[in-house]
């Protein structure tokens, strides 16, 4: 019994003194599979990084291929590690600066241009179509080739030497058209109410939800615009094709063209395949270079930081507070990620001046009361230039007025100087599917924003009260950046959309033209000398391999909003990128009037 009982004694020591021994091998194995995970994370990561950055030979003779779209043109990289790493959308500093460089370069011997659709927008095209234009001043040849010839696309088409077009194919120029959805009817059939107030006869960014069709001052500034696009389309014709604008519009008037009257009346120079084009346009012996492979064979040496830089800072999508990000209902500025970029743009002393690059419909009047104040404090301390895009209107001309210059494509959209507000009653939606709402509250004004009712007429003041004070503001700021008087701005303003052309004669922006001279006008003012090389600094700055080898170990918060919204992802993947913008756009306003602030919003218009 004895020995038994000292068999046993030994037995649990020596299970005791094993258990610590399994416990940190369990604990070994644990780290060692946390280890090979980050190893592979890491090596996925390195294997993408020079799989989609690595670059391409370039024949010593080669034709340079551009396929574009005006409208999936971005103006900045992809979102998260995903999108800057696997995107391929092309950006549009990232193809002026690529037609830049096929300039210079002696390899390219022509550029061949592939129209591959178009935007609701036309300053997108326009600046393109002037980056076209600045390559064939090399003497090289450009040349395009339409599959499909609409308005836009034949449009790029006539900056080039030689136009062909398919031979089963139409040339549908025809003008241009504007449409406009009114949503009125349709929430009166489910019960809803769009209780949205305005100021400004012109601000119509509420007449989609509260009118059935155009009211006349809607009407009057759409058909302006409208005519403003079709002139400038005439314009560019007529330019590319050394023909008369009367002429061209006679031309217009007669579209679609059947290919061989297209060709008959001077409008292209040829039919052809594409396997065909090469012959014909005297490409010779030079091989064909993808755009995205020719991007890829770019030089990128080392160098030294020059004392001189620029900063480029975008101010892309939608104007909210918080954070920039991108969700289903689109691409959206932050006031807090665009502070940050404008403080850093600031306070670095090599930073000799600064060009911000709009692209926004407007959005939330805080979020852009918050930017301007940033970018005010910055003019303060070194040139400041605004470049606008396709849309610069409203809280995006707000955010623009602190420029001491303003440059503008003729079809930009910009001012819009006005605010609106409100609330949609939903009460009568959720009555129709056997819903109630009750609510209860302490103070006067604790329920204005009850979506059960519309605004008692106490309310309604109030709310008038708060726009009419943002309005005066906007009115007095524009006046100021514009050397002009309250009145005058207020005779202009009223909500009215104008294109770039327009508010050139008004005096709401300085220069027509894309970002290269608004960044010539930078360097200018900064007194950096023409032949002095410099860094042009971006914000959002691109990632470095660090960044996007510490974002592999776990999802930023932007991809998280993209995981999370990959239903909606899927549906917008299926539309037109022009489709796209129709939607978000058209869901902007029931976002944006959730926090029941006055909205600086551009009424939204699409024409093609």
């Amino acid at each position: 019994m004895e020995a038994c009982r000292g068999r046993s004694v030994r037995l649990r020591r020596v299970e005791r003194q094993s258990n610590p021994v399994a416990v940190r091998r369990g604990v070994l194995l644990v780290f060692s599979l946390i280890a090979l995970a980050i190893c592979v994370s890491m090596a996925g990561v390195v294997f993408s990084y020079f799989v989609f950055t690595r670059g391409a030979a370039v024949p010593a003779k080669t034709t340079l291929v551009l396929r574009v779209d005006p409208g999936d043109l971005s103006e900045v990289e992809g979102i998260g590690v995903f999108g800057s790493l696997l995107s391929t959308k092309p950006t549009m500093r990232g193809v002026m600066e690529m037609l830049k460089e096929a300039k210079a370069d002696a390899r390219v011997t022509h550029l061949l241009i592939v129209p591959t659709g178009g935007s609701n927008f036309w300053a997108k095209a326009q600046e393109l179509r002037d980056g076209i234009l600045d390559f064939r001043k090399s003497g090289k040849k450009a040349i395009a080739f339409l599959e499909y010839g609409g308005d836009q696309e034949y449009y790029l088409a006539t900056a080039c030497d030689r136009i062909y077009l398919l031979p089963s194919s139409v040339l549908d120029l025809k003008g241009v058209a504007t449409y406009e959805v009114f949503l009125r009817g349709t929430l009166d059939k489910i019960g809803a109410v769009p209780d949205l107030l305005h100021i400004g006869d012109y601000k119509t960014a509420v007449n989609t939800f509260t009118e059935k069709t155009f009211t006349p001052a809607h009407r009057e500034m759409t058909d302006s615009l409208n005519r403003e696009a079709f002139e400038q389309l005439v314009n560019g014709i007529a330019q590319g094709r050394k023909n008369t604008p009367a002429d061209v519009r006679a031309l217009i008037d007669q579209g679609p063209f059947l290919p061989e009257d297209a060709l008959n009346d001077g409008l292209i120079d040829d039919l052809a395949y594409r396997d065909q084009v090469k012959d014909k346009a005297g490409f010779g012996t030079s091989e064909q270079t993808q755009a995205a492979d020719y991007v890829r064979s770019f030089a990128r040496p080392f160098h030294f930081a020059r004392p001189d830089k620029i900063a480029l800072i975008y101010a892309v999508g939608t104007i909210s507070s918080g954070e920039s990000g991108e969700g289903p209902n689109g691409v959206y500025v932050g006031s807090e990620t665009l502070v940050d970029y404008i403080q850093q743009a600031r306070n670095d002393k090599s930073v000799k001046a600064v060009v911000l690059r709009v692209d926004s419909p407007g959005g939330s009047s805080i979020a852009s009361d918050v930017i301007w104040r940033e970018l005010m404090l910055t003019r303060e301390k070194k040139p400041l230039i605004v470049s606008m895009s396709d849309l610069a209107a409203s809280g995006g001309y707000y955010i623009a007025m602190p420029g001491h210059s303003i440059v503008a494509q003729p079809g930009t959209l910009t001012g819009s100087i006005g605010i609106f507000s409100g609330k949609f009653v939903t009460g009568g939606t959720f009555k129709k599917v056997g819903a109630n709402i009750e609510g209860v509250s302490a103070g006067k004004f604790a329920d204005m924003q009850s979506p059960v009712r519309p605004y008692t007429a106490e309310e309604r003041a109030k709310v008038e009260e708060q726009m009419q004070a943002f309005y005066d503001g906007f009115i007095e700021k524009a006046a100021t950046a514009r050397k002009t008087t309250p009145e005058r701005i207020d005779a202009i303003a009223q909500g009215r959309v104008w294109t770039g052309r327009q508010a050139l004669a008004n005096g709401l922006v300085d220069k027509l033209g894309g970002l290269d001279p608004a960044v010539a006008l930078a360097r200018e003012r900064a007194k950096i000398p023409p032949t002095e090389e410099i860094d042009l600094v971006v914000y959002p700055p691109k990632k470095s391999f660090l960044d996007l080898l510490s974002e592999s170990m776990g999802h930023t918060q932007e991809d998280a909003a993209l995981l999370r919204s990959v239903d909606a992802q899927t549906v917008m993947h299926m539309l037109r990128p022009s489709e796209r913008r129709v939607l978000i756009d058209l869901m902007a306003p029931f976002r944006l009037v959730q926090r029941h602030e006055p909205l600086a919003l551009m009424p939204y218009v699409f024409t093609r």
